[in-house]
């Protein structure tokens, strides 16, 4: 019987490992941390033996297939010995895809990835299709193969599930843009993110949709790279040659398979970047056969992404706005970009590499204040004191509220759109704009 250790007993590890059991396999699964309870019940329920708070080379290097959760970085003791052993080390997307031939539509990108995910999959659900929402959000794709199959599959993938890719093939790919992140995963070398990213494309056929966003420097140079085999879709703000999804005239207008247009004030999400995410959306379900109408009236209601440029409320006159989800700097510029108000902006966190005179120039125009908020503020200080905003320093999120409270003023807008990742402080992003939210409801 073939031996699978699954590395990593979180949502995507414990699906790999439930699937990897129902196909026969004998099945370990090793966390160097503390597995969730609910976890570690549904390992048992199943009969599939684990550890944790430790990964015992004895019971892991004997494998003849590794599945790696895609935080755990191949620096990793473990993960070394095993490349030493030449072990195939693949992801838990690539196991699933070995069991279904249920469609693939799959999202990647550095920004716009969630909501463009969660986009799609809320036109396919309107639709009536048999969609199931897995990646990064949703539930564990090969938990969903193994025991809630579906007829399509809305993935959003992060360069880090793509790393461990090999055979998976995306029958619709959408790539909405690729710029500087996650270079500390990288080695500072940002053309191994960019060849991550464009693994998207890999065993893509004729029969498959390769949808791009036209204006992105990095992808048009990377694609003169490729051989090519899917319908090419690339869209843009504005029509250009070649794009087949654009704004015209205040015009939302597809071209591919099926010519659609609509009022691009109905669109529900505002801001340009969201005019990208849209056009994505709308390409993807058109290549795939949903009515027109279905199609229109989903990019017209659909509620949005919590923690992307999220409304909290407003207190005292002063906006409140949750864009936690902005860890990259990129993130950021697209988020100041839409402020029609003077800002008070939410930067700090574990820091990735980041390079912020991206956002300079929008700093400047954009924000009459500035809350720092991390474990360590120092290269936020090197970065934007220069400026002469008004600057506060906090290392807790209730300090950041409070600070940010007696900052503004009537009119303006606080934003947390934090450029960094949030391990420094919060268990995660989504940690980060929780109590962001709870404490300034509570003012």
């Amino acid at each position: 019987m073939k031996r699978i250790v699954v590395l990593g007993a979180g949502e995507s590890g414990v699906g790999a490992a439930i699937l990897a059991k129902k196909e026969g396999f004998d099945v370990f699964v090793s966390d160097s941390a503390i597995i969730k309870d609910h976890y570690k019940q549904m390992l048992d329920d199943h009969g599939i033996a684990w550890e944790e708070g430790n990964n015992t080379p004895e019971k892991i290097l004997d494998a003849d297939e590794v599945i790696k959760s895609p935080g755990i970085p191949d620096e990793v003791p473990i993960i070394q010995q095993l490349i030493k052993l030449n072990t195939h080390i693949i992801s838990e997307i690539e196991f699933a895809g070995r069991y279904t031939n249920s469609k693939m539509v799959c999202i990647t990108g550095s920004n716009g990835k969630t909501t463009t995910t969660s986009l799609i999959y809320h036109i396919f659900r309107s639709a009536g299709y048999d969609a199931g929402l897995a990646g990064n959000i949703g539930n564990s794709l090969a938990l969903q193969v193994a025991e809630d199959p579906h007829e399509y599959y809305i993935i959003e993938l992060s360069s880090f599930q793509l790393d461990n890719m090999y055979d998976f093939r995306a029958n619709i790919a959408v790539l909405l843009n690729i710029t500087p992140d996650h270079l500390d995963r990288y080695h500072n070398n940002f053309q191994d993110y960019v060849d991550a990213k464009m693994r998207i494309l890999q065993n893509q056929t004729n029969d498959d949709s390769f949808i791009f966003w036209n204006d992105d420097p990095i992808i048009k140079k990377e694609l003169e790279k490729y051989d090519i085999h899917a319908v090419l879709c690339p869209f843009s703000e504005l029509k250009e040659k070649g794009s087949i999804g654009y704004i015209e005239e205040g015009q939302y207008k597809l071209e591919y398979p099926i010519p659609f247009n609509m009022e691009q004030e109905a669109l529900s999400l505002t801001g340009k970047h969201n005019i990208y995410n849209s056009l994505a959306a709308g390409l993807a379900s058109n290549i795939s056969g949903i009515k027109k109408d279905v199609i229109r009236k989903s990019l017209g209601d659909f509620p949005g992404v919590e923690h992307r440029l999220e409304k909290v409320c407003k207190v005292g006159g002063v906006s409140y706005i949750n864009d936690s989800k902005a860890t990259n700097v990129d993130a950021c510029w697209y988020a100041l970009e839409s402020m029609r108000t003077p800002t008070i902006l939410i930067l700090g966190g574990k820091d990735k590499g980041n390079d912020y005179s991206q956002i300079y120039d929008l700093v400047k125009e954009k924000c009459v204040g500035l809350v720092y908020l991390g474990a360590d503020n120092a290269k936020l200080h090197v970065n934007f004191d220069q400026f002469g905003i008004p600057v506060k320093d906090t290392h807790s999120m209730k300090d950041c509220v409070e600070a940010c409270y007696e900052m503004a003023k009537p009119g303006d807008t606080v934003l947390l759109s934090p450029c960094c990742a949030s391990f420094d402080l919060f268990k995660n992003m989504e940690d980060r704009g929780e109590q962001f939210k709870t404490l300034v409801r509570s003012l």
